[in-house]
């Protein structure tokens, strides 16, 4: 009767924020799209909510695209791309952008490297001068490259030292994948930042920064004709080029479960991590599996924290998976509590995950998540920034930014009969590898 009562209340709350973020969301006919001449594509939202706008820049250019021998590129131009161009010379970018009001950021995954850009709206022809001046005459300057140089060795040193579960994934993904280049880290092996040429950096740069690759959405306190009148004068110029080398590289089907121990002598409890390999981004099992994943590990009413933390075998648990353009892994972790075994929270970990494959979930466990996916997906986009990321991802993930507005039936169509099915697809022992990282093998 208490969880009855719980999931109603729960459930009335949610449908207040739904109807209320509902209310405050954007439909598909606000957005506006344009693709330059040069292959450049403009997804522009106005939103004059605040007198603000970004400008979310998706290069379609990861680790996935990198060799043996040039790993860690993507994530160095993410660096360098700040490092001067043309007009604007080392640190110039931060320091214009700042001048004008505006902040940025920018992130680098196995598939894109994003740029993100903040500022006011009255600044938008700035925004658009500093960014197309790096796409067009970025400075790769050879004391300035062996400079970032030494900041990434340091990133990746430090980041592996402070993070287990970074040590663990890094290990993990080499193992998971034998042949698909997802199975080699982001930020790149030490060998090869060390080893990259001049002419490694210009080559790169050339094939994957061509307009033609990359897809830029503006949200904000602009209108559609402004951002493409300044897209035009700004990007126009700059010219298209060959298509960057597909990924031909596809991962043989794993039969059977894998497995490794990482020693880690600083590690005070156990680390586990379990992957399964599940598709690429657009599946049609892409929401059922979303669902699964918090399920399994989002919350305090998730099966994981009541099988694993409150039951004191484990501090935390969590899961991740991020969207790819082939197929990629569902994560899913636990930390071992203090003097816990790594083996008997992998156990209970396990046992759990059987239970919804073999029994699946309740209907009210479901409709409880469905709340909070649409919450989520209402709540991000009350600000510009989630616009412009959802719009972003589906775009580049997807294939057209047009299939966000299909999310929320997407969710609501879902059975637990649905979820059951993509757990006793990809769940499997054969599918799996599993990763432990302590002080010692036990």
């Amino acid at each position: 009767m208490k969880w009855k009562f719980a999931a109603t209340v729960a459930a009335a709350l949610a449908s207040h924020v739904l109807a209320s973020s509902a209310h405050a969301a954007f439909t598909a006919d606000q957005v506006k799209s344009f693709t330059l001449a040069n292959g450049m594509k403009f997804i522009v939202l106005e939103s004059s909510t605040i007198p603000n706008a970004n400008m979310y820049t998706f290069w379609k250019v990861g680790s996935r695209n990198e060799a043996p021998g040039t790993t860690g590129l993507s994530h160095f131009f993410e660096h360098m791309m700040f490092n001067g161009s043309k007009n604007y010379g080392p640190k110039m970018f931060d320091r214009t952008m700042e001048a004008n009001g505006g902040s940025n950021n920018a992130y680098t995954s196995s598939d894109v490297t994003v740029y993100q850009d903040w500022f006011p709206a009255s600044s938008l022809e700035t925004i658009f001068r500093l960014e197309s001046d790096r796409i067009a005459h970025l400075t790769i300057d050879p004391k300035m490259v062996e400079s970032e140089r030494g900041v990434v060795l340091s990133e990746r040193s430090t980041g592996l030292e402070n993070s287990n579960v970074r040590m663990l994934m890094e290990d993990l993904n080499s193992v998971a994948f034998s042949a698909h280049p997802y199975s080699w880290p982001v930020i790149g092996f030490e060998s090869d930042i060390k080893a990259w040429t001049q002419q490694d950096l210009v080559n790169y740069f050339r094939t994957y920064y061509a307009p033609n690759n990359a897809v830029s959405v503006i949200v904000g306190d602009v209108k559609a004709d402004q951002v493409k009148t300044l897209a035009t004068k700004y990007f126009g110029a700059i010219p298209k080029r060959a298509m960057p080398p597909a990924v031909k590289t596809v991962e043989p089907e794993q039969k059977g479960e894998r497995r490794l121990f990482v020693a880690k002598p600083s590690a005070t409890s156990a680390n586990l991590m379990v992957a399964y390999k599940v598709p690429r981004a657009d599946s049609p099992d892409y929401y059922a599996l979303n669902v699964l994943q918090s399920v399994l590990t989002e919350g305090k009413t998730s099966r994981l924290y009541k099988a694993l933390v409150e039951k004191q075998l484990a501090t935390s648990v969590g899961a991740d998976a991020t969207d790819g353009f082939d197929p990629g892994l569902l994560y899913v972790f636990a930390v071992a509590a203090d003097g816990v075994a790594g083996a008997k929270v992998e156990k209970a970990l396990l046992d759990e995950i059987d239970n919804v494959v073999k029994n699946g979930i309740s209907a009210q466990e479901l409709q409880a998540v469905k709340n909070k996916k649409l919450v989520n997906l209402y709540r991000a986009q009350e600000t510009i920034n989630g616009k412009a990321q959802q719009l972003g991802n589906y775009e580049t993930f997807f294939g057209d930014w047009r299939e966000l507005f299909d999310a929320p039936a997407e969710y609501e169509k879902l059975t637990p009969a649905d979820i059951q099915a993509v757990a006793a697809r990809y769940l499997k022992k054969s599918q799996r590898t599993i990763g432990m990282l302590a002080a010692k093998e036990e």
